[in-house]
C-alpha cells in the first residue's frame, strides 16, 4: 500500500511521492532527528542479510562526490536527496567546454578512487548515474552494480549476471549501459577497478564531443562497436588524447590501473577543484535525484567477439514475485519478445499468469486463472493459452475472462498456430488438434510402440508441421526422442532418436533441447527437417526429468529467457505419521518412484533412475540393503503379488514379473504392444488389475486371471473393467476386495472415485477439490488418498451392502509429498498410523531469488559463435 503525506516510516516523516523505481516506490521524507530531508525507497520485501551487508559497505563511502546512504531499513533505504540535473541532461545541450569538463571529470575520478581504495567497483557508470548540483558538485550515484571486489573473487561465478529491474523498456536500459561498458565486460570475463576506468573515458569522450562514442540501433550493434571500434581521436582536444587513449586501451592490462594517475597525463590540468557557484545554462529545477542501491554479479560467461555479442542479464520481475510452475515452463516470451507471461505463486501457495511489457513498471495480474500451468502464446500475442482445472483455456491479455477450449485432465505443453491449438492433452497421451475457438480434441498423431507419450510441441514456420518430443522410459524424459509431424497426411518422421527434451525450433535455423540439465544446439534443415553437425552445449537451463519440460523460451526475435539449474529435486524416503514427523528410512536420497511396501510392511519395491535408464530395487526394512530385481529394463510401477513372493512391472513389450528375493530374471506375464500398467490385485490374489492404452490415447481398466505354477506366474484371457479419461488410475481394491476405488477425471479435474466390484453402474466421488492414488487402511474404515498440493488426504466411510458412504475428506498431515506427477509417491504401512513418502529434498543449483529470470539478447547470434567455434 502506497504512503501517504504525514505517514511515518520507522523514525522518517513521509513527504511526499517521488516515483517508482525498479526496487520499488521511492518518497522525499523529513528525518525529524537530523532535520534534513531525505530520499526513502521502499520495497516489497525484506532485505537480505547479505543485501544489508553491501549497502553498509557502500554507506561506508563518506565522500563529497559520492551519494550518501544514511540508513537501512528491513525493507527500505534513506539516501541523500540530490537536486539538480543528470551529466546526460548536460550533455543534451552540447558538447561541455574543456575547461569545466575537466572540473567534473575531476570530481567523478576523486568519487571513484574513493570507491576503489574501499575495494568497491562501479560498474555502471555513465552520464545518467551523475548529477550536477546547482553549486558545480557532482555526485556519482546509482552504485546499483557494485559490489565489493573480495566477494566476487570469492565467488567467481560466471553464471550471474547484472540485475537489471525492468521498470523501463529492457533493450534502451541494456544500451544505456552497454556503451560505457568496458570490452572484457562485454564479453563476460572478470572484471576490475579498470572496468571503471574504461567507462570514465568513455564519460569524458562524450562530454568533451557532446556525443556518444559508442552507439548503434541495436544492442548488439552498440556492443560490438566496443568491442571493435577505436574512437577518433582527431575530434579530440589534444591535451586530453593521451588520458583518453590510456582510459581506452581494449586490453585491461595496458589501460591505466589507478584513475588517481590519470591527472598526470593532462597537460595543465586543474590543479584543484573549482566549485564555481555559478547557474548552470540549463533548467534544474525540480529534478531529483535518487541514489539506490542493487545487487550485481559478474556477466555470465565468456563468449569471445562476436559481430553482434550476446548479453545476458538477471531480471527481476518484481516485489511479491514467486515464479514457478510444477509442470511446464514458469515464464514465456510473447512473438515479438516485447512482453513475458509467467507463473507465480501467491500466498496460498496457488499459481496464478501475470503479464508484463519490458516497457511497464509492473505485471498484471489475469483474471480467473487459478490453477494455471504450462501457458503459451498465440501467434498475434494478443492471447495467452494454458491448462488449469482439467481443461485447456485461452484468455486475452487485455482483459476479460479465460475461455474454456476443451477438457484436458492431465496436459502436457500446447502450441497456437494459425489453423488452431495442438496440444497434448493428458500424461500418456499422443497429441490433438483443438479448434483455437474451442471444441472436441481430433487426435492427430498415434503412439508407435515403446512409446509413451507425444508431448510439448510447437509449430514450425509455415504451421505446416509441428515438434515434439516421445519418451520411450517412465521418469526419465533425457532420453526422449524428438519428432515431427506433418498436419497435411499426419506422417511423422524421428528427427533425433534418445538424445533429450522439450525441442524447440529457433528460426536462425538451429533446434535446440535439454540433456542432462544443458541447453544443446544443432544446424536444423527446415525443408528437409533434418538435425546437421554434432551438438553444443549453450548453458544450464533447468529442467523436470518426470515431466519432460525445460524452464526457457525464445522468441521469434532471438530473445532467450531461463532459469539455470535444476527444477526437479532428489527426493528422501521416509516413514511420515499424521502429526507431520518423519524418520529417515535409512536410504540416501535418490532419484526413486512409485514406491510399493510390501504386504508384511517389511520391504519395499521401487524405482531407482540412473543417468541412461532406470531399475527395480527391494530394500530390506528390518535388515538394511537392497536388492536389484531388473537389469536396464527401464520399468515402472512395481506391485506386489498378496503373498510377497512377486514384485509385477511394466516395461517394454508388456508386463513382467520378477521373485522379491532377487532369483533368477523378470519373465514376460502379459505380452503386447500397447501400454499396461499393473495396478492392483484381488485379496486372494488371483487376478490383477491393470490400466491399458491405445496408441489414440484411449484409456479403460482390465483385470486378468493369474496362475502360480512351477514358480512362476501366469496370466490368462484379460477381461473390459470400465474406461477412463485418465490413464494413471492407481486403482485399488477394499480389502474385502467388494469395492473399487481409482482416479479419473471425466469432469476435467481428476478425483477418486469408489465403485462396487464387480460394477453395479453406479460410482460413488470420494474426493472433493482433486485427488488421486487411493490406498485402503486394512481396518475397513479409511480410505486414503492426495491431492493436488501434494498432501495426503484421508476418507472415513461405510459400506453397506451395495451402499457406499464416504464422510468428508479431512487432511491427514499437512507436510508436502515430493511432486513426482501422475505416479504414485506414497503407500500405507500395514498398521494404518503412517505412511512411508517420497518427501522433496533441497534443490540442486537454484537460486534463492524466485523472482528472477535471465534474458539473453541476441540468443540467435551466440548459437551461430557457438557452432561456427566447434566447427574450426
Amino acid at each position: 500500500m502506497p504512503l501517504l503525506p504525514d505517514s511515518r516510516l520507522g523514525p522518517y516523516e513521509i513527504v511526499a511521492p517521488l516515483g517508482a523505481g525498479g526496487m520499488g516506490e521511492v518518497y522525499r521524507a523529513r528525518d525529524p532527528r537530523m532535520g534534513r530531508e531525505v530520499a526513502i525507497k521502499l520495497c516489497g520485501e525484506r532485505f537480505s542479510d547479505r543485501f544489508e551487508r553491501e549497502v553498509r559497505a557502500i554507506a561506508a563511502l563518506n565522500h563529497a562526490n559520492i551519494c550518501h546512504i544514511y540508513d537501512v531499513g528491513p525493507n527500505y533505504l534513506v539516501m541523500e536527496l540530490v537536486e539538480g540535473p543528470t551529466l546526460a541532461e548536460r550533455i543534451q545541450q552540447g558538447a561541455i567546454p574543456l575547461e569545466e569538463a575537466l572540473i567534473i571529470a575531476r570530481q567523478i575520478g576523486d568519487a571513484l578512487e574513493a570507491a576503489h581504495e574501499k575495494g568497491i567497483i562501479h560498474r555502471d557508470l555513465k552520464p545518467a548515474n551523475i548529477k550536477i548540483k546547482p553549486d558545480g558538485t557532482v555526485k556519482v550515484f546509482d552504485f546499483g552494480l557494485a559490489k565489493m571486489e573480495e566477494q566476487a573473487a570469492a565467488a567467481g561465478n560466471p553464471d550471474d549476471s547484472p540485475t537489471v529491474g525492468m521498470g523501463t523498456t529492457l533493450a534502451g536500459q541494456i544500451v544505456g549501459t552497454a556503451a560505457y561498458m568496458a570490452p572484457e565486460q562485454a564479453r563476460g570475463n572478470t572484471v576490475d577497478k579498470r572496468a571503471d576506468i574504461w567507462a570514465f573515458g568513455v564519460v569524458l569522450y562524450e562530454m568533451l564531443t557532446g556525443r556518444r562514442l559508442f552507439e548503434g540501433k541495436t544492442i548488439s550493434d552498440t556492443l560490438a562497436g566496443v568491442l571493435t571500434r577505436e574512437p577518433d581521436w582527431r575530434s579530440l582536444p589534444p591535451k586530453t588524447q593521451a588520458l583518453l587513449k590510456s582510459c581506452l586501451e581494449k586490453e585491461p592490462k595496458r589501460r591505466l590501473r589507478d584513475v588517481g594517475d590519470a591527472w598526470r597525463l593532462l597537460e595543465d590540468a586543474p590543479a584543484a577543484i573549482l566549485h564555481t557557484g555559478r547557474a548552470w545554462k540549463f533548467a534544474a529545477a525540480g529534478l531529483t535525484a535518487i541514489c539506490a542501491v542493487a545487487l550485481w554479479a559478474p556477466w555470465r560467461g565468456t563468449i569471445g567477439v562476436l559481430e553482434k555479442p550476446s548479453v545476458s542479464l538477471d531480471v527481476d520481475l518484481g516485489p511479491g514475485v514467486a515464479v514457478g510452475s510444477s509442470i511446464g515452463p514458469s515464464v514465456i516470451l510473447s512473438p515479438d519478445g516485447s512482453r513475458v507471461v509467467f507463473v507465480s505463486r501467491g500466498p496460498d501457495e496457488t499459481p496464478r499468469l501475470f503479464t508484463r511489457r519490458l516497457s511497464e513498471p509492473a505485471a498484471t495480474a489475469l483474471a480467473k486463472t487459478e490453477g494455471a500451468y504450462a501457458p503459451f502464446f498465440s501467434p498475434d500475442g494478443l492471447w495467452v493459452g494454458y491448462f488449469g482445472s482439467g481443461k485447456l483455456w485461452k484468455t486475452r491479455l487485455e482483459g476479460g475472462d479465460p475461455v474454456s477450449l476443451c477438457d484436458a485432465p492431465e496436459g502436457r505443453g500446447a502450441s497456437w498456430g494459425k489453423e488452431g491449438i495442438v496440444a497434448s492433452i493428458g500424461a500418456l497421451a499422443p497429441l490433438s488438434f483443438v479448434p483455437a475457438d474451442g471444441g472436441n480434441a481430433v487426435p492427430l498423431t498415434e503412439l508407435e510402440a515403446g512409446e509413451l507419450t507425444h508431448r510439448w510441441p510447437q509449430f514450425l514456420p509455415g504451421d505446416d508441421a509441428v515438434l515434439y518430443e516421445a519418451p520411450t522410459a517412465y521418469g526419465n524424459f533425457d532420453t526422449a526422442s524428438i519428432g515431427v509431424v506433418s498436419l497435411k497426411d499426419r506422417r511423422k518422421k524421428t528427427i533425433l532418436p534418445h538424445v533429450g527434451m522439450y525441442p524447440r525450433y529457433l528460426s536462425s535455423g538451429h533446434l535446440v533441447y535439454v540433456r542432462r540439465a544443458s541447453l544443446l544446439a544443432m544446424e536444423f534443415d527446415l525443408k528437409r527437417l533434418e538435425a546437421h553437425g554434432a551438438p553444443v552445449k549453450l548453458q544450464e537451463v533447468a529442467n523436470n526429468l518426470i515431466i519432460g519440460s525445460a524452464q526457457y523460451d525464445v522468441s521469434q526475435t532471438g530473445t532467450l529467457v531461463y532459469h539455470g539449474g535444476r527444477t526437479e529435486t532428489q527426493t528422501a524416503l521416509q516413514w511420515l505419521d499424521s502429526a507431520g514427523e518423519s524418520a529417515p528410512l535409512g536410504l540416501e536420497p535418490g532419484d526413486y518412484f512409485t514406491p510399493r511396501l510390501s504386504p508384511s510392511g517389511d520391504r519395499l519395491a521401487f524405482v531407482e533412475r540412473h543417468e541412461v535408464d532406470s531399475d527395480i530395487y527391494v530394500a530390506d526394512l528390518v535388515r538394511g540393503g537392497k536388492t536389484r530385481l531388473t537389469n536396464g529394463m527401464s520399468p515402472a510401477y512395481p506391485l506386489w503379488t498378496p503373498d510377497g513372493q512377486f514384485v509385477v512391472f511394466q516395461a517394454a513389450g508388456g508386463m513382467f514379473a520378477a521373485r522379491s528375493d532377487g532369483a533368477g530374471t523378470p519373465q514376460p506375464l502379459l505380452q503386447s504392444n500397447g501400454r499396461e500398467l499393473p495396478s492392483a490385485f484381488t485379496p486372494d490374489g488371483t487376478r490383477l488389475l491393470y490400466t491399458e492404452s491405445d496408441p489414440h490415447g484411449a484409456m479403460e481398466i482390465r483385470i486378468v486371471p493369474i496362475e502360480s505354477a512351477a514358480g512362476q506366474l501366469r496370466a490368462k484371457q484379460p477381461q473390459f473393467v470400465l474406461k477412463t479419461v485418465t490413464f494413471d488410475v492407481n486403482a485399488s481394491f477394499s480389502p474385502d476386495g467388494r469395492w473399487l476405488a481409482y482416479g479419473d477425471a471425466q469432469g476435467g479435474i481428476t478425483e477418486v472415485y469408489v465403485r462396487h466390484f464387480p460394477d453395479t453402474g453406479a460410482r460413488v466421488q470420494v474426493s472433493n477439490s482433486g485427488g488421486s492414488i487411493p490406498v485402503w487402511s486394512r481396518d475397513g474404515k479409511e480410505l486414503f488418498y492426495h491431492n493436488p498440493d501434494q498432501r495426503v488426504m484421508v476418507v472415513n466411510y461405510v459400506a453397506t451392502g451395495d451402499v457406499f458412504t464416504p464422510q468428508k475428506p479431512r487432511v491427514w498431515t499437512a507436510k508436502q509429498l515430493a511432486m513426482t506427477g501422475t505416479s504414485k509417491n506414497f503407500d500405507l504401512a500395514p498398521d494404518g498410523k503412517r505412511v512411508l513418502a517420497m518427501m522433496p529434498v533441497e534443490p540442486r543449483d537454484l537460486p534463492d531469488n524466485h523472482s528472477h529470470v535471465t534474458v539473453m539478447i541476441n540468443f540467435f547470434d551466440e548459437v551461430r559463435h557457438r557452432i561456427a567455434a566447434q566447427s574450426k
